[in-house]
This record gives structure tokens, C-alpha cells and sequence, in this order.
């Protein structure tokens, strides 16, 4: 099919070409007395990304599931008592883990739509007069449903009642899309991923503890190996890894860092509370549709699951709008499966982008037979974009510009010149 395809799944996401020429590299060892400058700059700058003086950056060659399992597996032991909510696919599946490593899990089961049940962990935490809880688990950002959670408040309730459990925070499709502030948040250990908001492909699970962290994982019985953060910080400290990493990812997670640098990390999350309230305003406005979550409150910026209409299948919106216009979105998972389907915007992208997915979801829309109005969308996202830019534009006024042909002394440039000053 001609032209590029639109990746708009919540990830992986786009990869701009500055990061993938920084990865075309070619292959070095890994234990000369040159690597650890590479090393040392990542992992330092990563602490900007997690918002973090004091934490400490860890990279695996993994995915965010493999994050998920380090911070598990460093820091608790066999038996112990995590406390965790279910309220979309992936905040199920860190469950499913916990539950498969030996642990044991008290679960609140929420609807699908929601995030953080902020005052049933209070409740349960106050009642927890024993401490028999270690581990409070929070999923930032619900892929599967656009949902995001309230972390700080998750840490206030901890605070309520003096509790010590752990505070670990799922960040996979948040980091460095939607803030995040593991010092100020006071979180002990956040899992993400290399292929979301710091525009990489996946291969890199990433972790960020706290010192709290790490004193637990000094009393930690668990089995663990791969995933060993002494290991690791160990190899780290002199600028090197306990085992081969991935090079080609660590150069491109370094011209990344230095895109996000660039463009300010504020920038960054300002740019997409805008994209994704232009997605909104396409739902809301333009399509009269619904999201899954269920208030303003629990929008996500990085993802939008949009409920499609009693009788369509979201799946069939997905795949025409694959087959037919060469534009990827998000399926609904397990719950939601067929109910809905989800715009990623998150990552390297801008308006036009954005613009671009909209009028692919509303072409396959129609051709399923859904019921909106042709250009309702982008309009409504174009109205939005144009009156809530960011970036205050300069107006110039006719009579200040300048055209290239005036500078070649043509008749035509002349006249084009006159033009411009009446």
C-alpha cells in the first residue's frame, strides 16, 4: 500500500528518525573504558524524566511486563500481602502476576471505565492495623480502557494512616506523556517502558526505586536472577551492565533524552493535554459518540477508548480502517473486546497527525454503517486546535510579507510585491 502507515495504537508508537538513525550503530564492545559514558548519561537523565533526585534508574532488556516482575520480585517475599485494583487488562494482568509468583493479592474489582478506587485503598489500608499489606499496587494510565489514576492521592491515603507498604506504580503508557512525580508522589517503584512516551520500539523495561525500595529489597527472600536490581546497580555504578545490553536501544534512549531535553518535559505534557483534547472535542462535539471512561476526571491524554454504537463491532472499525486506509488503532480487550476502539495519542506526534487518524476513524466508521456526519470530527478538532494553541502565533498582517519572487527582480515578483501593500 502506498504512503506510510498511521500508527495510532497506544503503543508501540511512532519512532522519529532522529532516534532510529541514532540506533542504525554499529556493534561495540560493550567493557571498553569508553562505554560508561553512554551509560552514565542515561541513567542520569532519565531521573528528569521520572521527576526524581533521589530515585534510582535501572534498565533491563525487557518489556514494561518484565518491570512489573522486577519490582516484584526485588522487593517482596514469598507470601507477602499486596494490595492491587482491577479496573482494565493491563492493571488485571500485574494482578495475574502477582497472584503467579507466590504472592498474595487483595483485589478491588472496579468498573471498567473507572481507575484508582482511592477511598476503598483508604479504608483498607486504615484497617490493615497490622501491616500486613507491603505492596499497594496503582496502574497510572489503564491502556486497555483511557483511563488515568490519581497517584498522589493513592499516596496521601498511605500517609492517613502511617502505613509503610511500598507504593509501586505501573507508568508504562504514562511516562513522559502525562506527569509524573515519583520524589514529590513519594512512589517507591515505577515500571515503564521503552515504546510509549519516550518514542522508542519496545525492548526496554525500565525502573525507577526509591531508597525505601531498595532497603526492601535487602530483606527480600524472593528468588530472582535476570532481574536482580543489586546486580544491576552494582554493574551500573561503574558504568557498565551485569550481562550484554542493548545497544542499539541504549543509543537511541540517548537521542531521545535529548529530543525530551529539547522540547522541555513541560512542554511535552502540555503538548499532549492539547492533542488529546482535540480527540475529545472529534468524540464529544463532532461524532456525538462516548469515551469508555466514565468522567473527565479519569481521561487519559495518551489514549482514547471510544464506545461505538449498540450493534457495530469495534473490531470491524479496526480492521477496515487497517485494510482499507492504512491506519492502526487499538482494539478493545477482553471485557471491552468489540465495544470499543482506541486512539493512541501519545509520543512523537502533532495536529496534523492527529487530524489524519480522525479522518480515518471517521471513513471506517461510515463504511460500517456508523452514523455520523462526514468531517464532523476533524472539524471539531480543528476548531479545537486552532483556538487553544499552545504556541501564541504572531499575526502578520499583509502589508509584512515579503515574497521569495521579489528577490529575483522579476515583473511577476514586483507585482506580486505590490499586492502585498495594498
Amino acid at each position: 500500500m502506498a504512503g506510510r502507515n498511521f500508527l495510532f495504537v497506544p503503543g508501540p508508537t511512532n519512532v522519529p528518525e532522529r532516534v532510529q538513525r541514532a540506533m542504525v550503530v554499529s556493534m561495540e564492545d560493550h567493557r571498553s573504558t569508553k562505554f560508561p559514558e553512554l551509560t552514565h548519561s542515561v541513567l542520569t537523565d532519565l531521573k528528569a524524566v521520572f521527576k526524581t533526585t533521589t530515585g534510582t534508574p535501572i534498565i533491563f532488556a525487557a518489556t514494561g511486563t518484565g518491570g512489573w516482575e522486577a519490582a516484584l520480585t526485588n522487593c517482596l517475599s514469598p507470601g507477602d500481602l499486596v494490595l492491587a485494583s482491577r479496573f482494565g487488562q493491563f492493571s488485571h494482568l500485574w494482578i495475574d502476576m502477582v497472584t503467579r509468583l507466590g504472592f498474595q493479592v487483595e483485589t478491588v474489582d472496579c468498573e471498567w471505565g473507572e481507575g484508582v478506587p482511592v477511598e476503598k485503598y483508604a479504608e483498607i489500608l486504615a484497617r490493615d492495623k497490622g501491616h500486613t499489606i507491603k505492596a499497594v499496587l496503582a496502574t497510572q494510565n489503564e491502556t486497555a480502557t483511557g483511563v488515568t489514576s490519581d497517584i498522589a492521592a493513592v499516596r496521601a491515603a498511605l500517609d492517613a494512616c502511617d502505613h509503610p507498604a511500598l507504593l509501586m506504580v505501573d507508568a508504562v503508557s504514562s511516562l513522559g506523556s502525562i506527569d509524573f512525580r515519583m520524589d514529590e508522589w513519594g512512589v517507591d517503584l515505577c515500571v515503564s517502558g521503552s515504546q510509549k512516551g519516550l518514542m522508542l520500539p519496545a525492548g526496554l523495561g525500565i525502573v525507577c526505586a526509591s531508597q525505601k525500595a531498595l532497603n526492601a529489597r535487602e530483606k527480600s527472600t524472593q528468588p530472582r536472577c535476570f532481574f536482580d536490581f543489586g546486580d544491576m546497580i552494582k554493574a551500573n555504578g561503574t558504568g557498565y551492565f551485569p550481562y550484554t545490553p542493548a545497544l542499539p536501544m541504549l543509543y537511541g534512549l540517548r537521542e531521545a533524552l535529548n529530543m525530551i531535553k529539547e522540547e522541555g518535559l513541560e512542554n511535552i505534557l502540555t503538548r499532549h493535554t492539547y492533542l488529546a483534547s482535540g480527540v475529545r472535542a472529534a468524540v464529544f462535539d463532532g461524532w456525538g459518540m462516548k469515551l469508555c471512561a466514565k468522567a473527565p476526571k479519569w481521561y487519559s491524554d495518551t489514549v482514547s477508548a471510544i464506545l461505538v454504537p449498540e450493534g457495530i463491532n469495534g473490531a470491524h472499525v479496526i480492521d477496515v480502517a487497517f485494510r482499507r486506509y492504512n491506519l492502526s488503532l487499538g482494539a478493545g480487550l477482553s471485557k471491552v473486546a468489540g465495544k470499543l476502539f482506541r486512539i493512541g495519542h501519545l509520543g512523537d506526534l502533532n495536529e496534523l497527525m492527529v487530524l489524519g487518524a480522525l479522518a480515518g476513524c471517521e471513513m471506517a466508521m461510515l463504511d460500517v454503517g456508523v452514523k455520523i456526519e462526514p468531517g464532523s470530527g476533524v472539524g471539531a478538532a480543528q476548531k479545537y486546535f486552532r483556538e487553544h494553541d499552545t504556541i501564541a502565533k504572531k499575526k502578520v498582517a499583509r502589508s509584512e510579507v515579503v515574497y521569495a519572487s521579489q528577490s529575483t527582480g522579476s515583473n511577476e515578483g514586483a507585482t506580486a510585491g505590490a499586492a502585498a501593500k495594498v
